[in-house]
């Protein structure tokens, strides 16, 4: 997407929300979705004004590139920033698994780590195939992290660094791919690239949210100074800062895929309190204040439905008073070095 590419890599949408469509429900993360409600769910984004997407080869075995490459085909391909993510292939198996890494109903494949130069270059291509696009406008290294490898992540982070970035590079030179980053969950790995290289952006998930500040203290300064844009996901740390400590009947509230440890129970239920005080949608704090921080360009959002997305739409634009977030502050909540969003008008009730 040229036209955008020197003021910035993720275009907001058409009324300047800052809101873009993460990929992984499309994908049948935990739930499966059928391909008729996958493509309406691109185009209720896209008819909002959205023209950010995100997607990957991990995503249900490349179920949602197809999905959301099919649904994009048909939009102006200048208006629209499509990213997608290399690290992982894809292999042909028969007899593989249906339900795989938390996707269900998956394509028929089993996936295998590569962060070599070679299988860089072929996750591109093969993922250019199942989009049907010429380019991608971001390659993300996917999931290149300690948590992810444990002690195999000396290696794969010096094979990121000699192979993988430089071979993204090279495709980039070529036209192939627009901007390069990282896509993960971890503060460190963005820490230890960005201290041997250079990187156009990231794609942190969960690290900078309303209760999680991993990313607040050395990460977002680095980005800020270094000039490399944000894409936040994970703005929910998986569900909690979306459902309340209260979650469904019968159900823990989730934090990072997996039930809620106490302490962060309880920091999320003072927020709530916090939220209810001022009568402030707890969904729409959790998705306006990252936003306040100078190196976080755009919030991306999985949404399973259309109701999902439309309701974060509600919520990114809900006016919140700045009483809510200084008393955030005032109660240690979030740092005093956190950027709060700007004041607005109080809601009507």
């Amino acid at each position: 997407m040229a036209a955008v590419a020197d003021a910035m890599i993720f275009p907001p949408c058409t009324d300047a929300s800052r809101l873009g469509l993460g990929g992984a429900p499309l994908g049948n993360l935990f739930t499966a979705i059928d391909d008729a409600q996958a493509q309406l769910l691109v185009q209720t984004a896209w008819e909002s004004g959205c023209r950010t997407f995100d997607t990957a080869p991990h995503y249900g075995n490349g179920l949602s590139e197809h999905r959301i490459g099919q649904a994009l085909r048909a939009m102006p391909r200048p208006e629209f920033v499509l990213s997608t993510k290399v690290g992982r292939l894809l292999r042909p198996d028969a007899n593989a698994a249906r339900d795989q890494n938390s996707y269900v109903q998956v394509l028929p494949f089993t996936q295998r780590w590569d962060y070599s130069a070679g299988g860089v270059q072929r996750s591109i291509e093969d993922s250019l195939q199942r989009l049907g696009m010429a380019t991608v406008d971001v390659a993300y290294i996917h999931d290149c992290d300690a948590t992810v490898h444990g002690a195999n992540y000396p290696q794969v982070l010096r094979q990121v660094l000699d192979e993988a970035l430089p071979q993204l590079r090279h495709m980039q030179q070529q036209g192939l791919v627009g901007h390069i980053g990282l896509g993960v969950n971890d503060v460190q790995v963005c820490l230890d690239v960005l201290a041997q290289a250079d990187l156009d952006c990231l794609m942190l998930a969960g690290r900078y949210t309303l209760v999680d500040h991993s990313a607040l203290e050395d990460l977002l300064p680095l980005c800020a100074r270094r000039g490399v844009r944000i894409a936040l996901g994970g703005v929910f740390n998986s569900g909690i800062l979306a459902t309340g400590v209260n979650a469904a009947a019968g159900a823990p509230a989730l934090f990072n895929y997996a039930a809620a440890p106490p302490a962060w129970v309880a920091r999320v239920g003072a927020v709530e309190a916090l939220c209810t005080k001022h009568a402030v949608p707890l969904r729409a704090a959790a998705l306006q204040f990252p936003l306040a921080h100078p190196a976080v360009e755009i919030v991306m959002l999985g949404a399973q439905h259309v109701g999902h997305w439309h309701d974060a739409c509600h919520h990114i634009r809900q006016p919140i008073p700045a009483a809510f977030w200084a008393e955030l502050q005032a109660l240690g909540l979030v740092p005093d070095t956190a950027a709060i969003p700007p004041a607005q008008p109080a809601p009507r009730l």
